[in-house]
């Protein structure tokens, strides 16, 4: 057989029915179920998987000139617990790049725009259930530059926006002290890369 190549691929299995579970009571995500069977096997009978549509997201690194990146803390209710996390947002708006969604979002969470824009990676954020990828970006050159008419609400009316020293928060990921992938695949990408003076 040989070994598989260190890649991934793209493939579609045959989808013998899917139907809507959800439609999303008007936000951007839904849910479907697809019977889907093995290519080769069309004889067996169709198993069920369900899946989360989402249209994906942007996540910042945004560091200032003394590598401290800028926090949120937000309240995230599925885990009962406000976790230290980025400036980030969804790709729901048609046309937009991911990078025009990470400037849009470090501007309405946190009032700064960047000179200066790298992608670090971009990943699935949970592809046994939903195909969100998710695009990080490091943002240099920072300008404060105000929130413009975007007004907070619901938890992010409640968010708490700081600057931590990069290696306090490398640390903290390291050590279990906070636990949001993003962050988590953001800083240790860009440290990874040696983006980041020693």
């Amino acid at each position: 057989m040989g070994d598989p190549e260190l890649q991934d691929r793209s493939e579609r299995w045959p989808v013998a029915e899917s139907h809507e579970v959800w439609d999303g009571g008007g936000w951007v995500v839904r849910l479907r179920d697809d019977r889907i069977r093995r290519p080769g096997h069309l004889e067996d009978e169709p198993f069920s998987r369900t899946v989360l549509e989402h249209p994906g997201a942007a996540i910042v690194l945004a560091l200032d000139d003394d590598d401290r990146a800028l926090c949120l803390w937000q309240y995230r209710h599925p885990v009962g617990a406000t976790l230290v996390q980025l400036p980030a947002g969804l790709l729901d708006v048609d046309g937009e790049s991911p990078e025009q969604v990470a400037r849009r979002e470090l501007v309405e969470e946190a009032g700064y725009d960047a000179r200066e824009w790298t992608h670090l990676t971009s990943t699935y954020s949970s592809p046994g259930i939903s195909a969100e990828l998710c695009h990080y970006f490091l943002a240099r050159g920072l300008t404060e530059v105000g929130r413009g008419d975007f007004t907070p609400q619901h938890e992010e009316a409640e968010m708490v926006v700081d600057w931590v020293p990069f290696a306090d928060l490398r640390a903290a990921i390291l050590d279990g002290r906070v636990r949001d992938a993003h962050l988590a695949i953001a800083v240790l990408a860009a440290d990874a890369r040696g983006l980041i003076a020693p």
